[in-house]
């Protein structure tokens, strides 16, 4: 299993982080079969494997019950854990206590956190609780913000860049860049110590994370222009129709898909 300090020693040696999104058992074996560095229990489970309508709608509840599945399937692999919409900004003692079990009920390496909460971050990073902070597009925040590039212009991405230093100093062991300028971008990896994961954010961090779902065209319904696809899962409908149509036919099962063993006689009574 990677560790923190590992993780930093990739960005020190320039060997580039890869991150993906899992939610279940089966897609974090195969993640954790493929060597990915890190796993990202991601609140976009909402949408691509509950079918809600945003990350808002996201519980505590959905988030462990996930994230204990995806530990259960990469037992070897760094996994971070998204804090849902509503968990904190509350007030300091619910917001540490969720934060505090949510990393202890999924047994994730870290936890991740949208937006400026540098004094949740700090507390955290006291008491034991590694976090990784999330800036630019922060899809809990999209009913404001929508679903657009972020810090476009050269005021908002000097004010980036100092977001970014303040939760490095504040803790952050990581940091995830979403939707911004590709050279913004670099210099924010440039400036800070931590590794910094990019999502629509350019070549030149220190790391990529795309969503299961969308590189393997599995149920995605809308792509955005920075996600490659890698595989087809679409094809299984096809997989389906066929065996729904040899179901209808008596087609399946064949005789080689049936035990032979005879258990009723000659006459079947």
């Amino acid at each position: 299993m990677k560790t923190i300090k590992e993780l930093l020693a990739m960005k020190e040696q320039t060997e580039k982080i890869s991150m993906i999104t899992a939610y279940d058992y089966p897609s974090a074996k195969q993640a954790e079969a493929a060597q990915i560095d890190t796993i990202l229990v991601g609140d976009s489970l909402g949408m691509v494997v509950l079918g809600y309508d945003s990350t808002v709608e996201v519980t505590m509840d959905d988030m462990i019950h996930h994230a204990k599945a995806v530990r259960r399937g990469a037992p070897n692999t760094f996994v971070v854990v998204d804090v849902p919409f509503g968990a904190i900004g509350i007030d300091d003692a619910t917001d540490i206590k969720n934060a505090i079990d949510l990393y202890k009920e999924t047994k994730g390496n870290a936890i991740k956190i949208e937006g400026m909460h540098t004094n949740l971050i700090e507390r955290c990073t006291q008491i034991g609780v590694p976090v990784v902070s999330h800036l630019g597009l922060t899809p809990q925040s999209v009913g404001i913000t929508g679903y657009k590039l972020q810090a476009s212009s050269k005021e908002d991405a000097e004010q980036l860049i100092k977001q970014a230093q303040e939760v490095e100093a504040a803790g952050a062991v990581m940091l995830v860049l979403e939707a911004i300028p590709s050279d913004l971008a670099e210099v924010i990896s440039e400036k800070l110590t931590i590794p910094v994961i990019g999502i629509g954010a350019g070549k030149g961090t220190d790391g990529q994370v795309l969503v299961y779902h969308d590189l393997l065209n599995y149920g995605s319904e809308h792509v955005a222009k920075f996600v490659k696809q890698y595989g087809d899962f679409s094809t299984g409908v096809d997989a389906l129709n066929n065996y729904h149509k040899e179901v209808k036919s008596g087609a399946f099962p064949s005789e080689e898909f049936t035990y032979k063993k005879k258990v009723m006689g000659e006459t079947g009574k």
